[in-house]
């Protein structure tokens, strides 16, 4: 179920494109199947960092189950190159936060992933 939402002042001239190949590469890094996977992006011209409008984002990655403290450190290796490359966002110049709000606290179908998997 990983959700990845992606804020930056960087505009795309074809999002749809790039969404497609963020979702690909997510699923691969995340390991989960891609049929889970929720990528958004959302431009803004009045994201500052450090004091700045030069290319900057935020990511907030939402999943259950794997955000572990020893795999973020290579999520947060793929997506930073990732940005890099596409965005042409430097590494000093983004955050990522990593979340896993437990099964109880994510809804889906009506219901929790507690109800739909156990708690």
């Amino acid at each position: 179920m990983p959700s990845l939402e992606l804020k930056t002042n960087v505009p795309l001239e074809d999002p749809k494109t790039f969404l497609l190949e963020f979702s690909s590469l997510a699923a691969k890094t995340l390991r989960k199947p891609e049929l889970f996977i929720s990528v958004s992006y959302h431009y803004n011209e009045n994201l500052t960092f450090n004091g700045s409008f030069d290319p900057a984002f935020l990511m907030t990655v939402t999943s259950l189950d794997n955000i572990k403290a020893e795999l973020t450190d290579n999520y947060s290796k793929v997506f930073f190159e990732f940005f890099r490359e596409k965005l042409g966002i430097p590494g000093e110049r983004g955050y990522i936060t990593f979340l896993d709000p437990g099964r109880a606290f994510l809804g889906h179908k009506a219901t929790t992933f507690a109800t739909i998997f156990g708690k």
